[in-house]
């Protein structure tokens, strides 16, 4: 099938009235991009940030009356009779071949592979944790989980409990079972990320070791390891909570922090932690360390 993308620049402001116009008329899919490449950090949890200069992306069929589409769009006072518009054709493609092809496994270290389920494992004696793209945020692509996992990868997971507080699509967690961890508790506040994360662990064969809660039914424990990749706003908010999950001694790893952020999340967590060098990857970090005893 072909394809029309029709896209107006706008602000923040105006970017969701427009989005439900396209949709009213016969878009098939809206998007919202950013118009001048200006970054947007730190949602909180179920927040939706539009960027000041955003650029609303229509998606419609080429056989539409763009011509009357548009004539019917200058008519709403956000956007007045001679807006500024871009309609452009979009390439026919096999869309979810095109979106497969993109994923590849991934080593984080010496032992570990993210391997999607339809490419073959690079290598069977590796410690492969089979994982395609879903509901859950976590793939293993972004600097923030790989920061983790080759921190994961050294580290002598053997007989230990962990936790993976907001475990997304579970990758750390499972990463942590293949490697040979006891028992893994992850917690995260969206339904469909557990849904994800226990699916994913069935797939690889370890759900027997896995336990998931939201937060408000998340148990007391000690764990040996704890794993936090969310974001800065999140972990120091939450510092008491995810530095109390820690035994005596135990470690801990947090990720989704920008460079910047570094010093703010060291001085919160420094006084309770032996802390190591940070661990840098473009923009992002890594910071980890062991509890003191």
């Amino acid at each position: 099938m072909a394809w029309l993308q029709l896209r107006i620049n706008t602000t923040s402001e105006h970017a969701d009235a427009i989005g439900d116009m396209l949709t009213a008329n016969g878009s098939q899919a809206v998007t919202f991009v950013d118009a001048k490449d200006t970054p947007m950090y730190e949602p909180k949890p179920g927040e939706v940030l539009l960027w000041p200069d955003t650029q609303v992306v229509g998606l419609f069929d080429a056989s539409d009356d763009m011509k009357r589409i548009i004539a019917r769009l200058s008519q709403a006072r956000v956007l007045g009779k001679n807006f500024n518009y871009k309609l452009e054709p979009l390439e026919d493609k096999d869309w979810e071949r095109e979106w497969m092809d993109n994923f590849h496994p991934m080593q984080f270290g010496e032992r570990l592979w993210i391997c999607p389920s339809w490419r073959d494992v690079p290598d069977p004696t590796a410690v492969n944790v089979m994982l395609d793209p879903g509901l859950a945020f976590g793939t293993g692509t972004h600097p923030t989980t790989a920061l983790c996992l080759r921190w994961l990868d050294g580290i002598d997971m053997h007989d230990k409990v962990v936790v993976d507080f907001g475990c997304g699509s579970g990758i750390l967690a499972l990463a942590a079972l293949k490697l040979g961890a006891k028992k893994v508790i992850g917690i995260d506040i969206d339904p469909q990320a557990l849904q994800a994360t226990e699916e994913n662990a069935r797939r690889n064969g370890v759900e027997d070791r896995l336990q998931v809660y939201l937060p408000e039914d998340q148990p007391r424990l000690e764990a040996d390891v704890v794993m936090a990749n969310i974001l800065s706003g999140p972990l120091l908010e939450l510092q008491q909570v995810i530095a109390a999950y820690c035994a005596p001694e135990g470690l801990l790893v947090l990720s989704g922090i920008l460079a910047e952020q570094v010093d703010k999340i060291e001085h919160a967590y420094g006084q309770q932690f032996h802390l190591e060098s940070s661990a840098i990857d473009g923009e992002w970090a890594r910071v980890s360390g062991k509890k003191r005893n």
